[in-house]
């Protein structure tokens, strides 16, 4: 029997997260000759000749003025800047040679169909307050003292939502998929004191994420360090402005813990040693458990123990619950004097708290994950946990909602999905494979229109409009070294499919000359027979056609969303097409030109009644 949820977020319904998926598929669908054709084929293919009608520095023109590249887009207001008739987007293409004819359409509809227009986004803050609701979230070290910017900053975004999805469904265990160096993984088991395994199919990720862990608890610890200095350099600016109220609190603080030094067991406190040396004995902050142990405070000494518990608070925000375990009764034959119970209760509670401050809550663990996998081969103390996948390659994000969907266990998903080339699609090769599990389609809709994208539309997905928006500029010139070499290969040494690749031989090479003979090597052709004149009448013959490959270029950008719009709405629509999911929706989680795949698709299954 399920038990009602909190209140969530509207989320978009079955019927709404499908019609923008018909919406969005039928204009990628005409745009589809673009996303598909591969610039290194740009002139042998003749491809702006093909797909596009008006001149490239009309294209530019068009882009800046009137699209994406205009200005980044508000959430919501697409439909205002364009048109609401799908019919109107469709007349940017011409219907016989399919080329684009309206640029001016094209950059309106490529606004109007990305998923801040369409309404299906749910915002990170209405999830968030939802999910929290008066609680206060986790206090600590910030992921950027030991990630590069990228990272931290997408770490710490979703490590919080994660922190509020596991309380908010009353589970501790966090299975994160494709965990690669384990930031994510660390953060959240020592920020949050979450049981993290982080599964991915490399065992060198692996072994460098137990080695990043190592590290990663020192810097902890002296992060933790810090904060305790930082306390005590406090008190003693404090105490010696007030020495004699400092003496006083202590002789108060210190009757308090002769008084109560038995009932520390059955009261659940956690003890802390030395957070003011100056006192000159051990002292100890309580947080208590009971509002019954409130009847054995000292009297007097009420405002100054919340003083130090908050301080030990800042502290050790990251102890898990059961860091302190209770302390039986002594076990020594010989009668001990109160002092002395007291230093020893302090002392054993101290290093377990320690201990186990400091014990790996986060295991690494090797293993290639499919739909079929079974967790509980992988992880021995499964239990009710949570799936996340920060930048899950290609099927690996598909999976993971099929796992997710299939085992009762996991109550809830986060997946921010990347690298769309790697998908394997249904109908891209039209082969019969009735037994496999395929990355894309995922939903009812697209298999039953056999919707197919290809790998060349999803290596587009893959581009950085946002980037692009904000002035970070196209690698042009290389784009151009390569598709002229293209040319080269094909004309002078009748190639024209291979399986080695060119690389990154740009950024090695000193100019057009030495980037082809670089290439010609890693192709293992012989370049003994190419004059450097020749290399050099072939680029004089291309270059006036540089400012075409760029707004060529410029068109596959401002489609990239739209792709990827597909993509994950495919994934939403068949999380609506389950059972026992009480909320799914899509949730931009990440500044997208820090990390351009930066929508999360997020589901919490119906909680059974305790």
């Amino acid at each position: 029997m399920s038990r009602p949820w909190r209140a969530l977020p509207a989320q978009p319904s079955p019927a709404a997260a499908a019609r923008a998926l018909r919406r969005a598929a039928r204009f990628v669908g005409r745009a589809l000759p673009l996303c598909r054709a591969h610039t290194v084929e740009f002139f042998t293919r003749g491809l702006w000749e093909r797909l596009v009608a008006p001149r490239p520095d009309a294209v530019l023109e068009a882009l800046r003025a009137a699209g994406p590249l205009a200005r980044p887009l508000a959430a919501g207001s697409g439909a205002a800047a364009a048109p609401c008739d799908d019919d109107v987007f469709s007349s940017a293409f011409c219907e016989n040679s399919e080329k684009l004819i309206n640029v001016h359409l094209f950059a309106l509809a490529a606004k109007y169909y990305s998923l801040s227009s369409l309404g299906v986004c749910t915002p990170l803050e209405d999830v968030l307050e939802a999910l929290k609701g008066d609680s206060e979230g986790a206090t600590g070290m910030k992921p950027d003292e030991f990630m590069n910017n990228k990272k931290s900053h997408e770490v710490q975004v979703m490590s919080e939502l994660v922190d509020s999805i596991v309380n908010y469904c009353g589970i501790k265990q966090v299975i994160d998929i494709g965990s690669g160096k384990g930031y994510l993984s660390s953060f959240l088991s020592m920020q949050y004191n979450l049981k993290v395994y982080g599964i991915d199919s490399s065992s060198s990720n692996t072994n460098g994420a137990h080695e990043r862990n190592r590290k990663l608890k020192k810097h902890w610890r002296a992060y933790q360090s810090r904060g305790k200095e930082s306390l005590k350099s406090q008190h003693l600016e404090k105490t010696n402005d007030r020495p004699v109220e400092s003496e006083n609190n202590c002789k108060i603080i210190n009757e308090k813990l002769l008084n109560s030094a038995n009932s520390l067991q059955n009261q659940g406190q956690v003890i802390i040693q030395d957070l003011v040396p100056s006192c000159g004995f051990t002292e100890m902050a309580t947080l208590k458990t009971s509002t019954e142990a409130k009847a054995d405070l000292v009297t007097g000494t009420q405002s100054h123990e919340t003083k130090l518990s908050e301080e030990v608070l800042a502290i050790l925000n990251v102890l898990p619950a059961d860091a302190v375990e209770d302390i039986s009764s002594s076990h020594n034959c010989v009668e001990l004097c109160e002092e002395e119970k007291v230093h020893r209760k302090m002392t054993s509670l101290h290093t377990k708290a320690r201990k186990s401050s400091e014990s790996n809550l986060y295991f690494p663990l090797t293993s290639c994950i499919t739909a079929e996998t079974e967790l509980n081969d992988i992880i021995t103390d499964l239990e009710d946990c949570m799936m996340v996948g920060l930048h899950t390659c290609g099927d690996l994000a598909a999976n993971t909602l099929r796992i997710f969907t299939a085992k009762p266990e996991i109550k809830a998903v986060c997946s921010v999905g990347c690298c769309y080339h790697l998908l394997s699609e249904q109908f891209e090769n039209q082969e019969e494979c009735h037994d496999q599990v395929w990355g894309f389609p995922m939903c009812q809709y697209l298999k039953d229109k056999g919707w197919c994208c290809g790998r060349n539309a999803r290596m587009s997905a893959c581009l950085a409009l946002e980037r692009v928006a904000v002035g970070q500029m196209l690698p042009t010139e290389s784009l151009f070294y390569r598709a002229v070499l293209q040319v080269i290969i094909e004309e002078i040494y009748g190639v024209t499919k291979s399986d080695r690749h060119v690389g990154k031989t740009f950024s090695k090479s000193s100019s057009f000359v030495d980037y082809v003979r670089r290439s010609l090597k890693k192709l293992e052709l012989d370049d003994s027979k190419l004059p450097d004149s020749c290399i050099m009448d072939y680029y004089e013959k291309y270059k006036h056609r540089m400012n075409e490959l760029e707004a060529f270029n410029m068109l596959k950008v401002v489609l990239a969303p739209c792709i990827e719009v597909l993509i994950l709405l495919d994934r939403l629509c068949y999380l609506k097409e389950q059972e026992n999911i009480a909320w799914s929706g899509l949730v931009k989680l990440f500044d997208p030109v820090k990390s351009p795949r930066c929508y999360a698709v997020i589901a919490l299954k119906n909680q059974s009644r305790s």
